[in-house]
């Protein structure tokens, strides 16, 4: 599938370049690895592979202060990684025949304490790779569990081990896509809210037909429960790795809950909670700001689209038109300000208004992204909306403008002006709704329901509209509505539709 080919992402909201240069410094992985490139800079005896030494290595536990630290060593060993795979220290000699050699600071430590916003993230998203691949792959313990203690080193096979390494890093990149998206459309999650780390997993997991439970009860059977609880597990411990790198924000499971589920012979993973139980327990973790533009970053690298908030800030007032409508209100408002900000609103509006004409596919939704932005000016803009008054694609929304704000001497649309620009609604409302999805469908029915109640003789008037769509909406509510009387009669109506426009 080429780029060109995968679906546009929800955008997301992100801080700016400075400020996420900030939260990078401010991970102590990243801080500690810029003191441990610090304390090298009189050379540090290394192995081949440029680790640590266990001389060395007391020495960088002391100097990042970690000596009552439970894990202090541990700490320190990722760190000195971190800083490794950035650059910030480097093999300065080597000593092919005794298997070792030194390490000084590299030069990239420079730019990390003195270089420009994007000089840091550059290399905070160098070291994060490492940290993922890190993540992704599972420890000995894990792949041969009580075999390891009878396994001979000489005789291992990496090869014929039950572990595809492409598989993991696919496993853990769905992971924190799942994460991407919440932080994308979720009001509560982009404002800070973790998530349930069953609802990650259980997002993963994707039960066949004969795993559900018979008689159309809609239950998960009890073999994707237990899938779900073992993804539960193995994504605890990816995410007790990534915590350090500040990609994420993350509570761990209970540990009692393993305890308990072990004792009563269940396995190692806990049953899933039931409803009325306090998640936190089961673990809840969210991607930082600067998780979402690590996310978001080597999606964009991957060929995908992943727009964020003020992408469209200079661009024409069409395409931030087609973007608005389908983008989620906190998403899109904040959008539109960006756009409007340091234009003068009588200007803006005028530029809105001419975006928004046309009888093409794409016109109704330009126009439907018209009423977003044009609800975010004052008074100034009055006089464009003003001027197209007898503008008959544009007449109707100018009356409603005018009207929300109370505005004198709004002249009254006629019946022509009303229909027409119902239609053009419905078709602008029916190009952001996925009708597969059942509750975007129900809030449809819902406003075609409406639609009819307040409009009595709707389709006795709607098939003679002037308007494009105007087919395809009658046919589109001959789908949705709720009543099959007047399902009927509006496609009926959509017929005679076609037959005028023939």
């Amino acid at each position: 599938m080429s780029g060109a080919d995968l679906p546009t992402l929800p955008p997301v909201r992100l801080p700016t370049e400075a400020e996420l240069a900030r939260d990078a410094l401010s991970v102590p992985l990243v801080s500690r690895a810029a003191a441990l490139a610090r304390w090298a800079e009189s050379g540090v005896p290394v192995g081949a592979g440029a680790e640590l030494l266990a001389a060395s290595l007391a020495g960088a536990v002391t100097a990042l202060g970690l000596e009552a630290e439970e894990y202090g060593a541990e700490l320190a060993v990722e760190a000195w990684n971190f800083a490794v795979d950035t650059g910030l220290v480097e093999i300065t000699e080597e000593d092919e025949d005794a298997g070792t050699a030194t390490a000084a600071p590299g030069a990239d430590l420079d730019r990390l304490t003195g270089g420009a916003p994007e000089d840091v993230l550059d290399l905070w998203a160098d070291g994060l790779e490492a940290v993922l691949a890190d993540a992704a792959t599972p420890t000995l313990e894990d792949l041969l569990g009580e075999d390891l203690e009878s396994l001979d080193p000489a005789g291992l096979d990496l090869e014929a081990l039950d572990w595809d390494a492409d598989e993991e890093a696919a496993f853990l990149d769905s992971a924190l896509a799942q994460l991407y998206l919440l932080a994308a459309t979720d009001e509560k999650v982009a404002a800070g809210a973790m998530v349930p780390l069953p609802v990650v997993a259980a997002a993963l997991v994707v039960p066949d037909e004969e795993d559900t439970e018979p008689e159309g009860t809609g239950e998960p059977s009890d073999e994707t429960l237990e899938e779900v609880s073992a993804v539960m597990m193995r994504l605890d411990e990816q995410f007790r790795v990534l915590e350090g790198t500040g990609l994420l924000e993350y509570d761990p499971v209970d540990p009692a809950l393993i305890v308990e589920e072990s004792e009563g012979e269940a396995g190692p993973a806990p049953e899933l909670p039931a409803e009325e139980e306090d998640l936190t327990r089961y673990g809840q973790v969210r991607l930082t700001p600067l998780g979402v533009y690590g996310v978001r970053r080597r999606m964009r690298e991957a060929g995908l689209d992943a727009p964020a908030v003020g992408d469209l800030a200079t661009a024409d007032a069409a395409p931030l038109l087609l973007a608005l409508p389908r983008r989620a209100h906190g998403a899109a408002q904040a959008e539109a300000e960006g756009w409007l900000a340091g234009r003068d609103p009588l200007t803006a509006a005028r530029e809105l208004l001419t975006a928004a004409r046309g009888t093409d596919p794409q016109a109704p939704l330009r126009r439907l992204g018209c009423q977003l932005a044009l609800s975010l000016l004052g008074p100034a803009a009055e006089p464009a909306l003003r001027e197209v008054l007898d503008d008959p694609e544009l007449g109707g929304l100018a009356r409603v403008w005018l009207a929300d704000r109370d505005a004198a001497n709004v002249p009254a649309p006629g019946p022509e002006m009303v229909y027409w620009l119902t239609v053009d609604t419905l078709a602008a409302q029916l190009a952001t709704v996925d009708e597969e999805d059942p509750g975007e469908a129900d809030e449809l029915r819902t406003l075609v329901d409406g639609l009819t109640v307040q409009h009595g003789t709707f389709f006795e008037h709607a098939w003679r509209v002037d308007h494009p769509a105007t087919a395809e909406v009658l046919e589109a509510i001959g789908r949705l509505h709720p009543d099959p009387a007047l399902a009927k009669e509006a496609r009926a109506a959509a017929l005679r539709a076609r037959s005028r426009a023939e």
